[in-house]
């Protein structure tokens, strides 16, 4: 805010002295409100990407801590359990023994949560950036990439996409969905799902019957765009529309029916991948 206000403070003055002062005096001055004014923008525009990043790394991080929580609560009741055991002369050995275990291998596995909290903040983090890195500040815009639990998540608005009203991809989307197909192509033994979602607002077009099929149509056009452009294997693609059925704003502002039109590519590991990802938890001791 001082820096605005130190830039219109610097404009007013240089059109108060206009009469008195040389027109180089008064371009150059015009010259360095005019980059000002641009590094203020950039520095905004810098300060929104930061501020999605850290929203999407607290979202695991709130989702590891309830793990966490989960996990503490489970141990003091273990605690509580033997803490009976040694109270009671009658309580034989073994069950002191397996209780004993139980905490041990419980503490393990809250160790290991704690490990594996930071390790996926950090890891989803830098995923998230070299992903966006080849994105320019106005293609940022109406794309946002997200990774959670391996999982990679990219949602594209129709304004960038589409013609408007239209399921026909834009002739400005090819540069940007080019980058988009060279993620795709860095996960190359990930399967691709292309999913169309649409506002509330009924269709009015003659050959589309309602959002069902334009939120289909729309997930079509991007599946054969990036096999026919840009060599994506298409027996990694499935297109599906949903239709109004997942908003994501609400649909009663203009700003939240733009963010429910949109088409996202979830690009997920098989099956057995995603088995490697997650790890396994310690072994519980056999009874």
């Amino acid at each position: 805010m001082k820096t605005r206000i130190s830039i219109i403070a610097v404009l007013v003055i240089s059109v108060a002295l206009q009469g008195c002062v040389s027109n180089k005096k008064y371009n150059s001055l015009q010259s360095s409100y005019n980059k000002l004014e641009s590094d203020t923008r950039e520095v905004r525009q810098k300060y929104l990407l930061t501020e999605r990043n850290l929203a999407v790394a607290g979202n695991r991080v709130k989702s590891l801590e309830e793990q966490l929580a989960s996990e503490k609560a489970n141990l003091r009741s273990l605690q509580d359990a033997l803490n009976k055991c040694l109270n009671s002369s009658n309580q034989g050995n073994v069950n002191i023994s397996k209780l004993v275990d139980e905490i041990n291998s419980s503490n393990k596995y809250i160790q290991q949560l704690v490990n594996t909290k930071n390790k996926s903040d950090s890891l989803n983090l830098v995923l998230t950036n070299n992903l966006t890195r080849s994105l320019s500040q106005q293609e940022m815009k109406d794309v946002n990439v997200q990774v959670l639990k391996g999982v990679v998540y990219i949602s594209l608005s129709d304004n960038m996409l589409y013609k408007s009203g239209s399921y026909e991809i834009s002739s400005t989307a090819g540069e940007t969905l080019g980058k988009i197909a060279k993620i795709i192509k860095d996960y190359n033994n990930y399967d691709v799902l292309i999913e169309g979602n649409t506002d509330n607002v009924p269709i009015s077009q003659p050959n589309i019957r309602n959002n069902w099929d334009l939120s289909a149509l729309r997930a079509s056009s991007v599946v054969q765009a990036l096999q026919r452009n840009y060599g994506v294997d298409p027996k990694r693609l499935t297109a599906g529309g949903r239709g109004e059925h997942n908003p994501i704003a609400d649909n009663n502002t203009n700003e939240g029916k733009a963010k429910n039109r949109r088409t996202q590519i979830i690009i997920t590991p098989k099956l057995d991948q995603f088995m490697e990802l997650i790890g396994k938890a310690p072994d519980q001791q056999a009874d």
